[in-house]
């Protein structure tokens, strides 16, 4: 698996679970037209060109095909802080491939960006993304009633988070000693 930055040629594998009502279903958005989901891509590659950068969007390969996609904002440089999502295709739930992309962005963050704390949010009738978040080490903060209006109505988040203290007690690090 690998986890390289998204490009304007993946909009159909992203198109191929953004356009599925299941994938979308605790989610603002979609299921996407073809049209909608080459807006998102271009928006999130332009995003990689802006300075400041706030946004980071990857899609995860296996075996060559985009299977997922995960993404990293930068909420707040001055207090350090991010949030992660991601967004599996269907057809490789349950083989830790969500799991593998929240690994890679925390690690970008706290490594690479040095944040302090990075967030996730999800529906608390999501029970996979809870796990993943659960499996990544994040702790669950508690519940924000109605912050977005979906399909079938109004959607609390549950707000799951993890520090840089608490990452790097249970990660190993890949810098040397001297950086």
């Amino acid at each position: 698996m690998t986890l390289s930055r998204i490009e304007l040629a993946d909009w159909r594998a992203v198109h191929s679970w953004a356009s599925v009502a299941e994938v979308c279903r605790f989610q603002t958005w979609g299921p996407n037209t073809e049209e909608q989901t080459r807006a998102f891509v271009m928006t999130a590659v332009e995003a990689w060109s802006r300075t400041p950068q706030q946004r980071f969007a990857h899609v995860v390969r296996v075996d060559g095909d985009v299977v997922g996609m995960g993404e990293l904002h930068i909420r707040s440089r001055g207090q350090r802080q991010g949030e992660i999502a991601y967004a599996v295709h269907p057809r490789v739930w349950g083989r830790g491939v969500g799991t593998a992309i929240g690994k890679e962005l925390l690690a970008r963050g706290f490594e690479d960006l040095e944040l302090h704390r990075i967030y996730a949010t999800c529906d608390p009738r999501n029970l996979g993304s809870a796990r993943v978040l659960g499996k990544l080490g994040m702790t669950r903060e508690g519940r924000h009633r109605h912050t977005a209006l979906i399909r079938d109505g109004w959607r609390d988040s549950d707000m799951f988070s993890i520090l840089e203290d608490e990452w790097r007690a249970v990660t190993p690090s890949t810098r040397s000693p001297q950086e």
